[in-house]
């Protein structure tokens, strides 16, 4: 019997691993009429447990299992439909124990966010493939620019000089859309690399040759929703992959609503079921189907590409349980691995319920180590262009931390000053580079997992109500005959180099600092605009002095219980 792809399209995941905790994976199974179809296997230490067979007659689902005792090698899965035999040869690997990777992020590390179409062109001819829908057009602000995976391998030179030591990248995968498709947020494959970035083979050599400078990689996964476009919606398996309307439902965005104690069914049914825009079909993680393939597809990408970590687009709204079950499978699996969930509240307690092991009222656990610390962000944005009050100016910082005994964690918590989703840092200060300063050197000595968005380094602006475009500017620098080169400093201001060599000499100074990464946190009540933090060990103190106001003298008396 030969091996037919004529009449299987797919399967996914493509391969699978020896050798895990959990022995069984699922594996989905497409193809004309294919849910017809016998199938039997017969591989010394893999079993198949069950032939599922659902509405689409395109799907089948096999469940296999992979005894601890399997040998790596071709399992061979046999077909018989309406007569026809053929094999589907289905590669089980070793899995590699490489100690360096999975090794997960933490508070040692600083994360550089960058979106892969607007940072640097490294291979111009595959701004435009045939096979996709949306081409290139660096003139419209919510275009695609050409941004490549090649473009961020040609500059991992000045990622690592600058002393950045983890990148997330917003997602490769396809996207293959109409139009406004850039930002990778709506796959049309989730086993796939984007073809205008470049492939899958590309990004692994992305993922090996920035560990080999010291960045970890982060992927951006999105488990809520999917492009119409993706052959899971287009042909769909069961009525029920997708949350289904008479008519367009979009979500009410209101994410406390999971954790509000009094939350009607209604309010959150249309957090959880509704969908985040006409092109993002909304997935029903209630489906165990939908579960395991979105569960397998992490594991999948973690063993394929050697990820340091992951971070969770909109966490809260998939289903809650299915999230908890799903990070603590990536743990059980990987447990140096870490994990960052989107959580966007403005208040402490929102943020806090979605943490690993927070004393929540309903029992729900998590399971994710690390959250956005959006209220921290918030109060960046607005402590320095106040008027010291007792609620504001520094006492707005002071009180952010001092909420910090509602967290399991704060020290892993993501902190950060802007990102792809809010108005750029420097314009909401008014362009006050002091402040800048103060802010950037507060962010990177304080509590938590400090994240910097790409070009906050060299001061780019933009405001997102005039558009996303505007906060996704191109890095100046990474499209040939740019008159400007952040990356050689080129054509920048002076401040703008300032203010770059800043940030470089905080992040690698920072690097080897195990008393700001790790040390016990002190910080003294803020008095005409002085705001006065400690970090410390046995050995060592950090002093970090905020001054909001003019020029002024600082009396260290009421330090003496660090400074001694």
């Amino acid at each position: 019997m030969a091996q037919n792809k004529t009449i299987i399209e797919r399967i996914d995941p493509p391969n699978w691993w020896i050798g895990f905790e959990e022995p069984t994976v699922q594996l989905l199974v497409y193809g004309k009429n294919i849910g017809k179809a016998q199938v039997s296997v017969k591989y010394k230490g893999v079993k198949l447990l069950k032939i599922n067979k659902v509405e689409n007659p395109n799907y089948l689902f096999l469940d296999i299992e992979i005894a601890k005792t399997a040998k790596a090698g071709v399992l061979k899965l046999n077909f018989n439909l309406e007569g026809k035999a053929f094999v589907y040869n289905y590669e089980l690997k070793k899995r590699e124990n490489n100690p360096k990777a999975h090794t997960g992020f933490s508070s040692a590390d600083v994360i550089y966010l960058l979106m892969p179409d607007r940072f640097a062109n490294g291979n111009p001819a595959i701004d435009d493939v045939s096979t996709m829908l949306e081409k290139s057009d660096r003139t419209n602000n919510d275009g695609r620019h050409g941004g490549d995976l090649q473009g961020i391998i040609d500059n991992l030179d000045y990622l690592a000089d600058m002393g950045f030591t983890a990148l997330w990248l917003n997602p490769v995968l396809e996207n293959n859309n109409e139009h406004y498709s850039y930002h990778g947020y709506a796959a049309t494959d989730l086993y796939k690399v984007d073809a205008r970035f470049g492939d899958n083979a590309l990004y692994l050599d992305l993922i090996k040759k920035g560990h080999q400078k010291g960045l970890k990689m982060i992927m951006d996964m999105v488990f809520n929703h999917i492009s119409t476009e993706n052959y899971l919606i287009k042909d769909a398996p069961m009525e029920d992959w997708a949350h289904q309307f008479d008519e367009f439902t979009r979500t009410n965005y209101r994410a406390p609503v999971i954790s509000d104690p009094y939350h009607s069914k209604f309010d959150k049914d249309l957090m959880e079921k509704g969908w985040f825009d006409h092109n993002m079909a909304d997935l029903n993680q209630d489906n165990p189907f939908v579960e395991k393939y979105l569960i397998q597809n992490s594991i999948w990408w973690i063993e394929y590409a050697g990820l340091d970590g992951i971070r969770m687009d909109t966490h809260p709204y998939p289903e809650q349980n299915m999230m908890s079950r799903w990070a603590k499978r990536i743990y059980t699996e990987y447990p140096k691995f870490n994990l960052v969930g989107e959580a966007w509240m403005q208040k402490i307690s929102t943020t806090a319920y979605w943490q690993q092991n927070n004393i929540n009222k309903d029992g729900y656990n998590s399971n994710v180590r690390s959250i956005t610390d959006f209220p921290m962000q918030e109060a960046l944005n607005k402590s320095f262009s106040e008027d010291e009050t007792w609620k504001g100016g520094m006492n707005r910082l002071y009180y952010i931390l001092a909420q910090d005994f509602a967290y399991n964690d704060a020290n892993e918590l993501l902190t950060f000053l802007d990102n792809h989703d809010v108005d750029r840092f420097f314009s909401t200060v008014n362009y006050n580079f002091s402040v800048y300063k103060m802010a950037l050197g507060f962010m990177l000595t304080t509590r938590g997992i400090p994240q910097i968005y790409y070009g906050t380094e060299i001061l780019m602006d933009g405001i997102g109500g005039e558009g996303h475009g505007t906060i996704r500017k191109d890095f100046p620098g990474g499209w040939k005959g740019d008159k400007v080169n952040a990356f050689t400093q080129k054509g920048l201001t002076a401040q703008q180099i300032e203010a770059q060599n800043f940030a470089k000499k905080i992040l690698n100074w920072r690097k080897a600092k195990s008393v700001i990464h790790n040390g016990e946190l002190i910080h003294f009540l803020p008095e005409n605009g002085l705001y006065v933090s400690f970090r410390y060990t046995e050995n060592e103190a950090v002093m970090i002095i905020l001054n909001n106001k003019y020029a002024q003298s600082l009396s260290t008396t009421r330090f003496n219980e660090i400074l001694k």
